[in-house]
């Protein structure tokens, strides 16, 4: 199957490099924001055409599906201007920055029948992968997930410690990882929620700290501290404390609540949660399924995450 990639910056390498352990794909353009950058990253990555206009990307022959890793104000427009070229499409979470580019996105694939899907990696990880399979059988039952999501990012760099052009958001970004996690595990939408922000940042206009909780009618709670604030390691830990033990998950690593190592290799084919989920994408396409993840099945995630945002300003 011949796809583009749109995004030439840390996470677009990321599904690059994931690819490339893929059998049947090719990645035939990649469209980026910057001309020096693109050229040197589709030269790293053995790809032919490169560009920095995504609908010559969409355009070149063959080109069955796009995975979008742009900035995440592009990611609305764009998931629509490859749907309505026909291409089956993969955003990067968050699929949009507001609730109406949201449900656009749900009514342009019922509209054209193609596999939309957004890039929730959460779902897809080892980790949570094996917490899921235990939590759909019964054996575990969430009481509280307690997530820190960490960051030093008092200027404005990407996942690997670049300067970017563009700003991401501690919770349309960042929390929609965590919002979208916590239903999913559940199986249910969150009933309550509250959102506390710190001082914005005088550069940035983004908020540099926040505060997350969510109870959903079952009972169980969420809470949730983001900052960007903090000067230690990067990433997000997920805490599972259950009713019959205690899990932390650390992106595709699982631990008990002792710290004691949890061998998660047998749970998929590979133990890169983005490679998984553009295996489940490329599948999705092949069979002609709703994929997992779809933008259908993430909407609940950003009707809460309007909530959210909502209760901030209240």
């Amino acid at each position: 199957m011949k796809v583009c990639v749109a995004g030439q910056g840390a996470f677009g390498q990321k599904h690059l490099a994931g690819l490339t352990r893929i059998d049947g794909v090719e990645v035939v353009s990649l469209a980026g924001g910057s001309p020096k950058t693109t050229e040197a990253v589709a030269k790293k990555f053995g790809i032919s055409h490169w560009t920095t206009d995504l609908a010559e990307s969409l355009e070149q022959p063959g080109v069955e599906a796009a995975i979008l890793t742009s900035p995440t104000q592009l990611h609305a427009d764009q998931a629509e201007q490859c749907m309505r070229a026909g291409k089956h499409v993969e955003v990067e979470i968050p699929m949009a920055d507001n609730l109406a580019d949201s449900e656009r996105l749900v009514r342009v694939q019922k509209e054209t029948g193609l596999v939309a899907m957004a890039g929730h990696t959460r779902r897809f990880n080892p980790s949570h992968q094996w917490m899921h399979q235990r939590l759909q059988l019964g054996e575990l039952t969430i009481q509280q997930m307690d997530v820190q999501t960490y960051f030093f990012r008092r200027t404005n760099t990407n996942a690997a410690g670049q300067s970017r052009s563009w700003t991401d958001h501690l919770l349309w970004h960042h929390a929609c990882h965590t919002v979208d996690l916590f239903q999913y595990q559940t199986g249910e939408v969150a009933s309550d929620v509250y959102a506390l922000q710190g001082p914005m940042h005088p550069e940035l206009g983004i908020a540099m700290d926040m505060s997350i909780g969510m109870k959903v009618p079952s009972g169980a709670i969420c809470t949730l501290s983001l900052s960007f604030n903090n000067d230690g390691p990067f990433g997000t830990f997920f805490r599972y404390i259950c009713d019959n033990g205690t899990y932390i998950a650390r992106y595709d690593d699982l631990f008990d609540g002792n710290e004691n190592p949890i061998d998660v290799s047998d749970v998929d084919v590979s133990m890169d949660g983005i490679e998984l989920q553009d295996r489940e994408f490329l599948s999705a396409i092949a069979t002609g399924r709703e994929p997992n993840a779809s933008v259908a099945q993430c909407l609940p995630a950003m009707h809460t995450l309007d909530r959210l945002e909502k209760s901030l300003s209240s």
